[in-house]
């Protein structure tokens, strides 16, 4: 299978949307479309709703995302980590190095309850 990404912009930063399998075929083309967009500074989401499959070497590719965007000093979120996904990030540590969409949420409504508490 292939991989197949699009890039949206908004406001709040760029959101790459990838479909498809991250393996040692697909990996590079991802590191291609993921490092400008961390290079450019603006918070990025990756959105993987549609990936199916991610290899050692689509972990590896993350990995130097990660590393990228930390030395950039850009906020990097996965997003729609299906759960055979999530297995292999987690098992691996992986996930530990990126903040979830659902931890941006959970974290996004804790702070407007705060704000919500302190102006009363």
């Amino acid at each position: 299978m292939s991989l197949n990404v699009k890039e949206r912009r908004n406001k709040g930063g760029t959101v790459l949307v990838a479909t498809g399998e991250i393996n040692s075929e697909t990996s590079g083309l991802l590191l291609q479309s993921l490092l400008p967009l961390v290079r450019e500074g603006r918070p990025l989401r990756i959105d993987l709703t549609a990936v199916t499959y991610v290899s050692s070497a689509g972990l590896r590719t993350l990995l130097v995302v990660y590393r990228e965007a930390q030395h950039a000093g850009v906020a990097v979120t996965l997003y729609g980590v299906s759960e055979e996904v999530r297995f292999v990030m987690s098992a691996t540590g992986f996930l530990d190095f990126f903040e979830t969409g659902e931890a941006a949420a959970a974290e996004s409504k804790a702070k407007s309850a705060l704000k919500t508490a302190v102006a009363r």
